[in-house]
């Protein structure tokens, strides 16, 4: 009890700050790539995809291997950080959506890669 007690009187103890006040800082802006997922004949954005980010550096002894998992907005917009250049695997996966899967070749991290969703087909 007591120990709550101090918690409770001390509430800097445990709280994180937010960082969503703060401005990126310029190079952790550039490290980012940006994926924007759509969907649908109307072309509305895809809120809450999977995004999987995959690459793979092939070196004599051992390959380096870079994976991600993040998330869409509710403007269908996902940011990969520390995102890697060359040839990446990007995976989608959305509830109501068809699975989306294709090699990119990826040189500049300022550039916004487009993906369309389609609807699965019907089963009877």
């Amino acid at each position: 009890m007591a120990a709550l007690a101090a918690l409770l009187a001390c509430p800097s103890i445990g709280a994180s700050q937010d960082p969503k006040g703060k401005p990126e800082s310029p190079a952790a802006a550039a490290n980012k790539l940006t994926i924007e997922v759509t969907g649908g004949e109307e072309s509305r954005p895809i809120e809450n995809a999977s995004v999987y980010v995959k690459t793979v550096e092939e070196h004599l002894i051992k390959d380096k291997k870079f994976e991600v998992n993040v998330k869409t907005n509710m403007k269908g917009v996902a940011h990969v950080p520390d995102a890697p250049t060359g040839r990446i695997l990007i995976q989608v996966v959305a509830d109501g959506w068809k699975t989306y899967g294709h090699w990119y070749d990826v040189t500049d991290l300022k550039q916004v890669i487009k993906i369309h969703l389609e609807k699965p087909p019907k089963w009877y």
